[in-house]
């Protein structure tokens, strides 16, 4: 099939795109700069953000790109002939929803709303669609989870924690998100349905930091401190524009269970993630 990938550089892309081609399918990516990626993808200069971008003729699209582009995108590809979509947001729509923060909770909003006008555009055109919503995903080196903590460990020797840091968190792999996209493609189960997608194991906050700390071949070492030390410091960490979303919020969830139920998606097209492995 002609299939389009949006978000293509990011952690799930740069597993799902060998994934599509070995399967046969040819393959389109969108960038705003060209890039020497691999052989037998099709990349086009455009950018996701503009509803004026010129659209191939492709069957699937496939939007690993923020959720919240999708609305304006659509069209365009719906336009042309395009009669399947797979997209990505979050289970941080459930968690941020409940926030302290007005950010994270307009964040949320903004996450409910694309995933309901992606249902109604789609419904519209006689198109199937499938929204994934991943918990705490690792396993490429680029997201601001997993590989934030390993770079604090190594460059620390610790970890800061508030409180008991006892919530309970399901992290996810790219690959197992890039298997999962590959499976739902045809699948008609999947069609108009939503899933959320957590790893193959659940572990507390603190567990799962350990287990950074065993991958980094270093002995684990926390550092208690107090919510007032770590607002200060997340108010200085949101001046870094990479963390401009950073706030006190975060710390306050290491004791929060944050766990989701994957059973829908392992009847639905056989999603089977792996346990937590902080150093695959």
């Amino acid at each position: 099939m002609r299939v389009l990938l949006t978000g293509a550089s990011s952690q799930i892309g740069s597993f799902l795109i060998p994934r599509l081609l070995r399967d046969g399918h040819e393959l389109f990516t969108i960038s705003r700069r060209r890039w020497d990626g691999d052989g037998g993808v099709t990349w086009l200069l455009d950018d996701v953000s503009s509803p004026t971008m010129l659209w191939p003729s492709v069957d699937i699209l496939i939007h690993i790109a923020p959720l919240r582009l999708l609305p304006i995108l659509l069209p365009g590809f719906l336009a042309r002939g395009g009669r399947r979509v797979i997209c990505f947001g979050t289970t941080s729509r459930y968690s941020k929803a409940v926030s302290g923060d007005p950010k994270e909770q307009a964040f949320a909003a903004e996450q409910i709303a694309a995933e309901s006008k992606v249902a109604k555009l789609c419904a519209a055109a006689d198109a199937a669609w499938t929204v994934f919503r991943p918990t705490l995903i690792y396993g490429a080196g680029m997201d601001r989870n997993v590989t934030v903590i390993s770079r604090l460990i190594r460059r620390f020797g610790l970890f800061p924690l508030f409180g008991e840091a006892s919530g309970k968190r399901q992290p996810v792999h790219a690959d197992d998100l890039a298997v999962a996209c590959v499976a739902a493609l045809t699948e008609q189960k999947t069609f108009n349905a939503a899933y959320d997608l957590a790893g193959g194991e659940t572990l507390t906050y603190r567990e799962m930091v350990e287990r950074i700390f065993v991958a980094e071949g270093k002995t684990p070492r926390f550092l208690p401190v107090p919510l007032a030390a770590f607002r200060a410091a997340m108010w200085c960490v949101s001046r870094i524009p990479r963390f401009k979303d950073f706030n006190v919020e975060m710390a306050r969830r290491m004791n929060d269970d944050l766990v989701f139920d994957s059973g829908e998606a392992a009847r639905d097209f056989g999603f089977a993630p792996r346990k937590f492995e902080p150093s695959s």
